[in-house]
């Protein structure tokens, strides 16, 4: 599977954000990744489609949308209209999941499940793998930036690599939380092939060094 990194502009500038995905391309980042939070699933509050939209036109980058919302299924019209290229809900939040994937992408995005760190892989019994083209795996507690790396999810992750390897079935592992070199490396070792990095990247004044960092640690 294809490495990807996918730099979270929720650690950006947010009163420059059509600068930080400007330079979150020119640094070479894969994708960029949209953290979308309601209050509600998570208690804090990030920004909406309206500010997706502005984002869009400010890069050829995709746009890996993160509901972290309670009720996804009644805002995937406004995302897909703002120009996401993928969008991920998640299994914890309340919605049809096989529907919702579904919709998605019936739209021609990519549908994405996400998990958090606390849920067993059990819960995935009943989904249409057919549906998934990445698996989120929260490597945090969702809904705060700059926490710090769960351990834990790795066998997850491992766990969820032996079934795409088994099930011939190629979607991407995504690991969201607390990524940095030494984080994303092992996560690389036990599967995962996106990589979700926040603040260890646009904390960084040369942000193409530290992608490229990032890009050899995965390696």
């Amino acid at each position: 599977m294809k490495k990807i990194i996918a730099p979270s502009i929720l650690a950006g500038d947010f009163g420059h954000f059509a600068e930080e995905a400007r330079r979150a391309e020119q640094a070479g980042a894969d994708w960029l990744h949209l953290d979308i939070m309601d209050g509600h699933f998570v208690p804090n509050i990030s920004f909406g489609p309206g500010v997706t939209a502005a984002v869009k036109k400010n890069t050829s980058l995709p746009l890996d949308v993160h509901l972290m919302i309670t009720h996804p299924q009644n805002y995937l019209e406004a995302f897909i209209k703002a120009g996401a290229s993928s969008i991920n809900v998640h299994i914890e939040s309340e919605h049809s999941i096989n529907e919702t994937l579904g919709r998605i992408k019936k739209a021609g995005l990519r549908a994405g499940l996400a998990i958090n760190p606390e849920t067993p892989l059990e819960r995935l019994s009943n989904i249409d793998w057919k549906l998934i083209d990445i698996m989120l795996c929260m490597t945090v507690h969702p809904g705060f930036g700059g926490q710090a790396f769960i351990e834990e999810v790795l066998p997850k992750v491992s766990e969820l690599a032996c079934r795409r390897e088994t099930d011939k079935h190629p979607y991407d592992i995504e690991v969201d939380g607390g990524i940095n070199n030494e984080t994303a490396r092992r996560s690389a070792q036990a599967g995962a092939n996106v990589m979700v990095a926040g603040t260890s990247l646009f904390s960084q004044s040369d942000m193409k060094k530290a992608v490229a960092e990032m890009r050899k640690a995965i390696a």
